[in-house]
């Protein structure tokens, strides 16, 4: 790993440079902000350490520069200058963390390690997305998601089976797209079934298809799922709830890879990818007999977690804006966006359904909503009063407004944690920028 570290001061760049060296990194410094400039032009980085005051140009015409050139080398900034107002410009900039003079040298390292991390994710996603389809492509903030994101760009080019698990409503069929859009099969069908929504009377005949006369009122021939997805990919969704004695007809189309319609003898041999999902825990139900080992063993060729949305809350600004896009095109609007409070207020709910719960509450705020920004008016959100502690008559008691509650809520952070503000953001649930923000928009400097 790379690590360019400017500042004017000799004797802080030395230091911090022997100390990461010690990791095996490799360290450049540069005495001013043009020397920088310079060596990143002309070398690449895997995360920049600039001092905010230089002489030449300082850290945020520094930031300015990379940012209006494109260039998206993580960017840690330390000063002895502390004030808020110069950590939220650093950060509007694209600053990845922010330090304070004096800090410890450790502090900084580790830093640099999960900021080389992430960027080090990034790139290998951007690369694996790049052979893909551009147009399927997923994003994320969350170190974690990236690393599921890669993980189903690399799978996708294979013809393996995938079983992708988590809680309803976290986009386990945009996964499944994702992986079939980025694979050899993309031009072919993409067929999604939701097992648990087909009733078990009918879901051989909707899987296998059927021949006419196969049973009372099958009057004409019907291709299955199977068929359909033919060259393709089938999607199972909800898999854990298909009944025992049909996971043994799907164990055996799977392993034959052939099918036989109901009423037929024929075998229909086919080229079929199967990713299955399930918001169970598919190892209780092998053990407990509900789900069959060997199918188990078939479908978790490559195996895919993802996390609930409560888990990955960097994503939220994006996911919301990608919401507002889709219920403006659906519903013939304009909202420009979703205001800092309500945003704040979303951060600080714990979405139980996930995704999908939020894609519902952005479409009843987009139906309530009489502005040009979605507020926290528009947004029903009972965890959030829950949170307040105190119920009185189904609203809130003396505890007083939600901004009140709010403020005080990062007083007292910010107490616990003698002002260090990534432990404080870390513990309201929020980012180090919303922080910054909301310090300044209380007067809590």
């Amino acid at each position: 790993m790379r690590i360019l570290i400017a500042d004017d001061e000799k004797s802080i760049r030395d230091s911090v440079a022997e100390y990461l060296e010690l990791d095996g990194l490799e360290v450049t410094t540069a005495a001013n902000g043009l020397s920088a400039l310079r060596l990143l032009k002309e070398e690449h980085f895997d995360v920049f350490v600039s001092d905010l005051r230089m002489p030449g140009a300082d850290g945020l015409e520094v930031l300015r520069m990379l940012k209006d050139s494109g260039d998206e080398v993580p960017v840690i900034m330390i000063s002895a200058f502390g004030d808020v107002s110069d950590a939220v410009e650093a950060m509007k900039l694209g600053a990845e963390d922010y330090l304070v003079k004096p800090f410890e040298t450790e502090e900084l390292r580790m830093k640099v390690l999960k900021a080389g991390e992430k960027r080090r994710l990034q790139l290998e996603v951007k690369r694996l997305r790049s052979i893909g389809n551009p147009a399927l492509a997923l994003e994320s903030r969350n170190a974690e998601m990236n690393k599921i994101i890669m993980l189903a760009a690399k799978a996708a080019p294979s013809p393996s089976n995938v079983l992708i698990t988590g809680e309803s409503g976290t986009g386990k069929e945009v996964l499944a797209r994702f992986i079939h859009g980025n694979s050899e099969r993309a031009e072919k069908p993409f067929v999604a079934v939701n097992i648990g929504s087909v009733p078990e009377t009918l879901m051989e005949s909707e899987l296998f298809g059927h021949e006419k006369g196969a049973f009372t009122g099958a009057d004409r021939m019907k291709t299955g799922l199977f068929e359909s997805a033919g060259g393709g990919t089938l999607f199972l969704d909800e898999i854990g709830e298909m009944p025992v004695h049909l996971q043994v007809k799907l164990l055996r189309a799977i392993q034959d890879r052939a099918v036989q319609r109901l009423g037929s003898v024929r075998q229909i041999k086919l080229d079929v990818r199967i990713i299955a999902a399930t918001n169970r825990l598919i190892e209780e139900d092998v053990e407990s007999g509900n789900f069959r080992e060997d199918l188990f063993y078939r479908l978790n060729v490559v195996r895919i977690h993802l996390p609930p949305l409560r888990d990955r809350m960097e994503d939220l600004p994006e996911l919301c804006g990608s919401l507002i896009n889709l219920m403006n095109r659906r519903m013939g609007k304009n909202i420009d966006g979703i205001s800092a409070d309500a945003l704040g207020s979303l951060k600080n709910y714990s979405f139980p359904g996930n995704i999908r719960e939020l894609e519902n509450l952005i479409e009843r705020a987009f139906i309530l909503s009489e502005d040009d920004e979605l507020e926290v008016d528009d947004f029903s959100l009972p965890a959030i009063r829950k949170t307040s502690g105190v119920r009185s008559n189904g609203g809130l008691t003396e505890l007083g407004t939600l901004r009140e509650i709010e403020k005080r809520a990062i007083e007292n952070a910010l107490a616990r944690w003698e002002g260090r503000k990534t432990k404080t953001a870390g513990e309201l649930g929020i980012d180090r920028k919303t922080l910054f923000n909301k310090i300044k928009e209380y007067g809590l400097e």
